[in-house]
């Protein structure tokens, strides 16, 4: 192997660390959804019918207002492009659950490619080192 092949390989290595490190953090993004997502399914649940719950509502920079939430209050829903929807609970419920499903779907594939690549990064260190080692003969 010469010189331009290790470069080749060294090229390709690098590469497929930033690829990892990038399923890393994509990863690490839908992870934070999916939490996100399976608490507002908790606390919609935890909100009854006919009965009125006082909350905390985040108003920015740490500052909170108090609330009451009436039970037989709608939940509003954001489902993309800055459009929200207006569901009953059951509803919403529904959609978040798909959306938690997809998230799942999302999170294995991306388990799966990580699997893949750092497959292949063992293999390119694996010629790395076969190179070295033919370029440094022992004595």
């Amino acid at each position: 192997m010469s010189e331009e092949q290790g470069q080749q390989l060294l090229y390709q290595m690098q590469m497929l660390e930033s690829y990892a490190v990038s399923l890393d953090q994509k990863e690490e993004a839908i992870m934070t959804y999916l939490r996100e997502a399976i608490s507002s399914v908790e606390s919609i649940r935890g909100i009854h019918q006919n009965q009125e719950l006082e909350s905390l509502i985040p108003v920015g920079l740490g500052t909170y207002v108090k609330a009451n939430i009436s039970g037989t209050s709608k939940v509003l829903l954001n489902v993309g492009a800055g459009i929200v929807v207006e569901k009953e609970h059951d509803s919403a419920i529904n959609y978040l659950e798909s959306r938690i499903k997809e998230l799942q779907v999302a999170l294995n594939e991306g388990a799966s490619q990580k699997h893949e690549v750092l497959m292949r990064l063992d293999h390119l260190k694996q010629e790395m080192n076969r190179l070295i080692q033919s370029a440094n003969p022992p004595q």
